[in-house]
């Protein structure tokens, strides 16, 4: 029996062998030379120097960092309420009676697994000002053509629409399930004591669905922090720095200029931003939820 034992207790460690070797390789070392890097200077080529803070020192003075946390956040303010509304809707239509809801079920799920490359190269082709498919739709119905990512003013909402539509198909499922998990008692109920289709939606869905809400409030945020793909093939961070979010920044200081050192800083307190704005998420939804 004893030898049965350790037989066992070796065989569960080599188990989960390929996975120590994968966090030890791509998720603690990276981890633990990033926290290295932060106090020193390096272009790849040549040796690391030692700073100590002077990274730090730089960042503090550095307002192209600072432009692009408030232009992540600001793309957070639209994408979110954006997803979650418009994943609600599309869950609410689809978990109802309709012809052909199994089609639309697949349709809406099609951009996820898409390359987010190919589909920013197809919405850049679809906002361009001059032949873009949008502004000829607007020009049939007579209404001015609109700089989706030519303006500094719409070009961070234009990424925002996009977004949303790549990585909404995701949050309906989530809304599928929670509406699902529901009991129709409920709604019986409410429909015997006279309430509409409007209360039962306050009263009914929206309380029973407020922890799929947190779980879509903070998957939406933490993947609206890593903002990269759709500025950096849409609009290069343009114009005049209006989408240049802030992995963007720290791309173009990491493999544009080579500095290492300070990606890394720029890296890590932006880590510290991501998990401040997420907690205080989660707080003020829980208070709200308990009151």
């Amino acid at each position: 029996m004893k030898k049965y034992k350790v037989k066992y207790d070796r065989s569960a460690y080599l188990l989960v062998l390929p996975y120590i070797i994968f966090f030890l390789m791509f998720v603690a070392y990276p981890l633990i030379f990033s926290l290295v890097l932060i106090f020193h200077r390096w272009d790849i080529v040549t040796p690391m120097q030692w700073v100590g803070l002077k990274n730090f020192e730089r960042l503090v003075v550095d307002p192209l960092f600072f432009k692009s946390i408030v232009n992540t956040l600001t793309f957070l303010l639209i994408h979110i309420p954006l997803q979650i509304a418009v994943a609600l809707g599309f869950a609410l239509l689809l978990n109802s009676k309709i012809k052909f809801r199994s089609v639309f079920r697949t349709i809406y799920f099609l951009p996820v697994v898409v390359s987010g490359v190919v589909v920013t190269i197809l919405w850049q082709q679809l906002y361009s000002f001059d032949s873009g498919l949008l502004n000829k739709l607007l020009m049939v119905f007579g209404i001015p053509r609109i700089p989706w990512i030519v303006s500094p003013e719409m070009a961070m909402p234009s990424v925002a629409i996009m977004a949303t539509w790549k990585n909404v198909g995701i949050y309906i499922i989530m809304f599928l399930v929670g509406l699902q998990n529901i009991s129709g008692e409920l709604y019986e109920s409410s429909n015997i004591d006279g309430a509409s289709r409007v209360q039962q939606f306050f009263s009914i869905t929206l309380p029973l669905l407020n922890p799929t809400i947190v779980v879509v409030l903070v998957l939406s945020t933490i993947g609206g922090f890593s903002l990269f793909i759709e500025p950096y093939v849409l609009t290069g961070g343009g114009p005049m720095q209006s989408t240049l979010s802030a992995v963007l920044y720290i791309y173009n200081q990491a493999f544009y200029f080579n500095h290492m050192g300070y990606a890394a800083t720029l890296g890590f307190v932006f880590a510290i931003v991501i998990f401040a704005v997420i907690m205080i998420q989660k707080k003020a939804v829980e208070t709200e939820s308990t009151v």
